[in-house]
């Protein structure tokens, strides 16, 4: 068996890149682009902020939090 744990580089804490590809607003199906200081992936046509905890995407309406 190879060890490939030099071909993967894991990230914990942080969001991986590749998500954004595929993680879509849960309201309005939009975009989202992420605050990697506020650690936060915003949705601008929803005007809110989804939290990112240890890296993961927390995507419940009821846990984002509203942009002026």
């Amino acid at each position: 068996m190879t060890d490939t744990s030099k071909d993967k580089k894991i990230n914990y804490g942080r969001l991986d890149p590749r998500l954004l590809d595929v993680l879509a607003c849960p309201i309005t199906k939009s975009s989202l682009i992420y605050d990697e200081k506020a650690q936060e992936l915003i949705s601008k046509k929803a005007k809110l902020a989804f939290p990112v905890r240890d890296g993961i995407p927390i995507m419940l309406v009821e846990e984002a939090r509203e942009l002026d």
